[in-house]
C-alpha cells in the first residue's frame, strides 16, 4: 500500500474530505504517530488524518472500509498498552481537532463533549458551574475523554466514584462502514435494547469510533483533604487498606507507593518524602467539611494499628495537593530515574492485595529484575513497573518473563491482567488466559459483526 503513487492517491482522497492541511503523509511528520506511551511497540502509518466532525469521520471510515485500509483512532497517544500504535500500518485517525465542550447542564447534571476534550479541561469547565466530573486518571492533564471512554479508564478516585464507564450515559459513534449511530442519551435509566453504550466503552476503538460523549456529572464536594502514612513495607501498607474498608470507610483516595517509587518521586519533585520508608499510603476524602475531617481523623487513627511508622494529615489545600502530586508523578519520576520503564496494571480483589504484592516481589527477585510498584490500593489495582536498561536485551527479556508470571499471578488470585489501561496490543498475548476459549471466540464474533473487514484498530483486543 505504501508506494509513492499510492501515498499520493491516499492523500488526495483524504484531502477531499478534511482539507489538505489536515492530512499528513510526509515521512518525518508521521514519526510521532509510530508509538504511544508504551515501551517497545511501533508501527509506521501511511497517513495521519485529522477530522473535525462526525460526518468527516464517517466519510473517512467509509473510504477506508471500501479499500480494507486499517484505521487507528488516536487521542493524546497516552496509551500504556500500545492501544494507539498502528501495528498494521494504515491510517491514524487523530481526533484532537474534535475538542469542543458542547454543553454543560447543571439541572440534568450532564456534559456533552467531543472526544478530543482533555479530562482536565472538562473538570475545570464543570467546576465553574459548581459541578464535579469524578474520573481522575493519572494522565488527566493530557489524556482525552475519547481515550478515557475507549479504555474505561480508572484513576485516583476510583474506589469511591468508580471508573469512567459509570459516567457514560450516551454516545455518538461511527461504525466501520461509515454509519453514524447514537446509543443511550441523557437519562440515568434507559434499558431500551442492548446496552451498546457500555459495549463500546472499553472497546479500544476496535468496534466503532467515538465522536460525541454524554457524561454524567455530580455536585462539587464542599471540601477535600489528604493524609499520608509511612510503613516498613508495601505488604503492611496493603493490609492497612483492608483495615480502612473493614472500618466502614469508603474514601475518595487510597493510593500507595513502594520504596523505589518514594525515592524516585522525591528525587524528581523534592516534596520532602521520607526516603527511608518501605512504603507510603496516601489516603483522602471529599464531602462536607465535617465529614472530611471525621473520615481523615479515623483513617489516621487506624494506620498505626497496621504498622504505620508515622502519619500526617495535610492542614491546607496546597499541602494536600502536594501530597496528591507525589502519587501523580510516580511514573514520570521512575521514567526519569534512568533507563526505560514498562508500566503494567494488574488488579485483584482488595482482600488479595497483600498476596499480589508478595507475589510481585518474589517474581522480581527470581528473575533478577527491578520492579517498582504503586497504584490504586483502594480498588486492588496495582501498577508494577519494570525498570531496565533498554540496551540490555537479556535484561528486557527477563522483565518480559517476569511480567508474564505477574499476569498469571493476578489471574490465579481472582484478578485481571488489566484494570484500566486496556488490552491494546501489549496484553493481547495474555488475554485468553484470563477469558478462556469460549469468551475469546465470542469477542471475535462481536468484532466481526461490528467490523467485517477488520479495519478498526486491528491487532488490538481480539485476534
Amino acid at each position: 500500500m505504501r508506494t509513492l503513487s499510492g501515498t499520493k492517491a491516499i492523500s488526495a482522497d483524504l484531502s477531499k474530505i478534511v482539507g489538505s492541511v489536515n492530512v499528513e503523509v510526509r515521512p518525518a511528520a508521521l514519526v510521532p504517530y509510530r508509538t504511544d506511551a508504551t515501551f517497545g511497540f511501533a508501527g509506521l502509518p501511511t497517513a495521519v488524518v485529522r477530522p473535525g466532525s462526525a460526518q468527516e469521520v464517517s466519510r473517512i471510515l467509509a473510504w477506508a472500509n471500501q479499500r480494507s485500509i486499517p484505521v487507528v483512532p488516536r487521542g493524546a497517544g497516552s496509551s500504556l498498552a500500545a492501544g494507539a500504535v498502528p501495528v498494521q500500518g494504515g491510517i491514524v485517525l487523530a481526533l484532537t481537532r474534535m475538542n469542543r465542550i458542547l454543553s454543560i447542564d447543571p439541572v440534568d447534571l450532564i456534559a456533552v463533549v467531543e472526544p478530543g476534550v482533555t479530562t482536565q479541561a472538562l473538570a475545570a469547565a464543570v467546576r465553574e458551574h459548581g459541578l464535579h466530573y469524578p474520573p481522575d486518571p493519572g494522565s488527566k492533564r493530557v489524556s482525552t475523554l475519547g481515550g478515557n471512554v475507549a479504555t474505561n479508564a480508572g484513576g485516583l478516585h476510583g474506589l469511591k466514584y468508580g471508573n469512567t464507564g459509570g459516567y457514560v450515559l450516551g454516545l455518538q459513534a461511527v461504525l466501520a462502514d461509515g454509519q453514524i449511530i447514537r446509543a443511550g442519551g441523557r437519562l440515568l435509566k434507559d434499558v431500551a435494547g442492548y446496552d451498546l453504550v457500555h459495549l463500546l466503552t472499553g472497546s479500544e476503538g476496535t468496534l466503532a469510533v467515538l465522536t460525541e460523549l454524554t457524561l454524567a456529572l455530580r455536585p462539587a464536594p464542599a471540601a477535600s483533604g489528604t493524609g499520608l502514612a509511612y510503613f516498613p513495607d508495601l505488604e503492611s501498607a496493603s493490609k492497612a487498606v483492608g483495615g480502612v474498608i473493614a472500618a466502614g470507610i469508603l474514601p475518595a483516595t487510597l493510593e500507595f507507593l513502594d520504596a523505589r517509587c518514594i525515592r524516585a518521586v522525591e528525587a524528581h519533585a523534592r516534596l520532602g518524602l521520607d526516603t527511608a520508608a518501605g512504603a507510603l499510603l496516601l489516603f483522602g476524602d471529599d464531602g462536607s467539611p465535617d465529614e472530611v475531617a471525621r473520615t481523615l481523623r479515623t483513617m489516621a487513627g487506624l494506620m498505626p494499628d497496621h504498622g504505620a511508622t508515622s502519619v500526617q494529615v495535610a492542614t491546607a489545600a496546597a499541602e494536600s495537593e502536594a501530597l496528591l502530586a507525589a502519587r501523580r508523578c510516580a511514573l514520570p519520576a521512575l521514567a526519569r530515574s534512568g533507563g526505560a520503564t514498562i508500566l503494567e496494571d494488574v488488579g485483584v480483589p482488595r482482600s488479595r492485595l497483600p498476596d499480589l504484592v508478595h507475589r510481585i516481589n518474589t517474581i522480581a527477585e527470581a528473575h533478577e529484575v527491578t520492579i517498582a510498584t504503586f497504584g490504586h490500593a483502594g480498588d486492588g489495582n496495582t501498577h508494577p513497573t519494570g525498570c531496565f536498561d533498554p540496551a540490555d536485551l537479556a535484561g528486557r527479556e527477563r522483565v518480559d518473563a517476569a511480567f508474564a508470571e505477574v499476569f498469571q499471578a493476578a489471574i490465579d488470585l481472582g484478578g485481571t491482567i488489566t484494570g484500566e489501561h486496556g488490552v491494546g496490543a501489549a496484553k493481547l498475548p495474555y488475554l485468553s488466559a484470563q477469558l478462556g476459549a469460549a469468551q475469546t471466540a465470542l469477542q471475535a464474533r462481536i468484532k466481526k459483526t461490528f467490523d467485517p473487514a477488520g479495519i478498526l484498530n486491528p491487532g488490538k483486543v481480539t485476534r
